[in-house]
């Protein structure tokens, strides 16, 4: 004989999602994603609308190069408080400039740091290595347990790792000092507004 076990609406549509995900192999980052967005909106320094006016940021600036440029750059754009960094390539020194005219006249931008490099874009295989150097650093930052990691934002481009976030001259020291010495880290770029 089997039993019948009353469970709340959401609960039951929750768990479907989830049965449906793992089906597909999904659920490790949908599940881990919403987590982790949640823990970084209770923890960020910055203002819930300031965090929303960097995603806008990023969007607006990533559309106007990608209307512009298509596939001849490859750039990314990182918004933090309003602080823009600018890293990858463009084919010559005009166009690097122009990318940071465009997020430099962009809403709410409030300054630019263009670390674009002129050259060739780099190959799938530099850019997933950048995107492992920069999930060595996070791991790193969580194992010292010097700082609240999540206060760090980590961007690797061709080696070169550089920290935004608003932090202390101590937190901003440690961050550096711990993402220097992790191994493929050629260079340590420190954007960081301070609290002291």
């Amino acid at each position: 004989m089997s039993r019948l076990i009353s469970i709340p609406l959401t609960l039951a549509l929750f768990a479907a999602v989830a049965a449906s995900l793992v089906l597909t192999g999904c659920v490790p980052a949908v599940v881990v994603g919403a987590t982790a967005g949640t823990v970084l909106v209770a923890t960020d320094r910055r203002s819930t609308g300031a965090q929303v006016d960097d995603e806008s940021i990023e969007l607006k600036v990533m559309n106007a190069i990608s209307e512009r440029y298509g596939d001849k750059v490859h750039v990314n754009v990182t918004s933090y408080n309003g602080w823009v960094l600018l890293s990858g390539e463009a084919p010559d020194v005009e166009t690097r400039s122009s990318i940071g005219q465009i997020a430099a006249t962009t809403n709410r931008v409030r300054r630019v740091f263009n670390e674009i490099a002129v050259g060739p874009n780099t190959e799938l295989g530099v850019r997933t290595n950048d995107t492992y150097i920069t999930s060595k650093v996070k791991s790193r930052f969580l194992e010292s347990d010097k700082f609240n990691a999540t206060q760090v934002k980590v961007v690797t481009e061709r080696g070169v790792v550089y920290l935004m976030g608003i932090v202390s001259h101590q937190e901003g020291d440690a961050a550096a000092s711990i993402a220097s010495t992790t191994t493929d880290v050629l260079r340590v770029v420190k954007l960081f507004e301070y609290t002291n």
